[in-house]
C-alpha cells in the first residue's frame, strides 16, 4: 500500500467523520499522542485559582518560589 492509496481512500470520509479520521491518525504517531494527552492535562488545570484573591494568590506564588528554593537549590555529590 502507498501513501497515495491511503490519502486517495482519506478523501472518501464524509466531512462528518474527518475529526474521527483525524484522531485515528494522530493515535497512530505516538510523539502526537504524547503531546496531545500532556496538553490536555495541563489545560485541565486552567481557571484554577480564578477563585483566589490576588493577595491570596501573591502569598501561594511566594510560599512556591521559597519552597522551591529550598528544595532545589541543593549541592549533590555524584
Amino acid at each position: 500500500m502507498t501513501i497515495n492509496a491511503i490519502v486517495k481512500k482519506m478523501k472518501e470520509v464524509p466531512v462528518e467523520r474527518l475529526e474521527e479520521l483525524y484522531q485515528i491518525v494522530n493515535s497512530l504517531t505516538p510523539t502526537a499522542a504524547k503531546n496531545e494527552t500532556v496538553r490536555k492535562k495541563i489545560l485541565s488545570f486552567g481557571g484554577t485559582f480564578s477563585d483566589m484573591s490576588n493577595a491570596d494568590y501573591s502569598d501561594y506564588i511566594n510560599h512556591t518560589q521559597k519552597t522551591r528554593a529550598k528544595l532545589f537549590d541543593r549541592t549533590t555529590n555524584l
